[in-house]
């Protein structure tokens, strides 16, 4: 089990997602996350066609590698090993932490999504995640059917928890102050960032929210 808090854990995290990206501009869409100031960036395709998501996952840790940034994997260990990503994010009804560890080894980071339940934070903390997220904070267009978790758990994990914290789910420049106040060390963004274009202006209008300056 990892015990060192990863201090690369902080500022805007970019969730790519295939209905928003068209697959001809997948890597300058990245890139331009990315030239914006995105710290993190998770592969989200939730499609079968294994060579397209291995392709572009392969862009998308060439391109986190030129900028310095983490490139995570969502759901997927065996993807995740194949690009030697830094590391991968599970949900509800993936592997658990334990199993991602024994295939990508002790430096991979693991991030687990806890929803609105902070019993499952504590739990993930215990078997050796390395971050947790929580949401929806806000409504989120991207998934209407999410849960509301509020950005007051946010609080609460941050007094219960030595693991950086994730916000996710409908934030938007208008409202990432909410969640930061509450001591959000991340903020992840799917349409926020790459619903049509201006990606890098996006994507700069919320990373100019971290402070220090990244």
């Amino acid at each position: 089990m990892k015990q060192q808090r990863d201090h690369r854990l902080q500022g805007l995290y970019a969730i790519t997602d295939e209905h928003l990206i068209p697959e001809a501009v997948f890597a300058s869409r990245v890139e331009a996350a990315l030239a914006g100031g995105a710290r993190i960036i998770q592969y989200r395709d939730k499609s079968t066609n294994r060579q397209k998501r291995l392709q572009q996952a392969q862009q998308l840790r060439r391109l986190c590698s030129d900028y310095h940034a983490l490139c995570i994997i969502n759901d997927d260990i065996e993807l995740a090993g194949a690009v030697d990503a830094d590391g991968v994010h599970l949900g509800r009804d993936d592997h658990s932490p334990e199993h991602a560890r024994e295939r990508l080894g002790e430096k991979a980071i693991i991030g687990i999504s806890c929803y609105d339940r902070l019993e499952l934070a504590l739990a993930a903390e215990n078997n050796g995640a390395d971050y947790v997220a929580f949401g929806a904070m806000f409504s989120s267009t991207t998934k209407p059917e999410a849960c509301l978790a509020g950005t007051a758990i946010i609080r609460q994990a941050r007094q219960q928890l030595q693991l950086p914290v994730c916000a996710i789910g409908g934030i938007t420049a208008e409202n990432i102050r909410e969640p930061l106040r509450e001591g959000a060390d991340m903020v992840a963004v799917i349409g926020g960032v790459f619903a049509g274009n201006n990606v890098k202006n996006k994507a700069l209008v919320l990373s100019r929210h971290f402070q220090p300056p990244i």
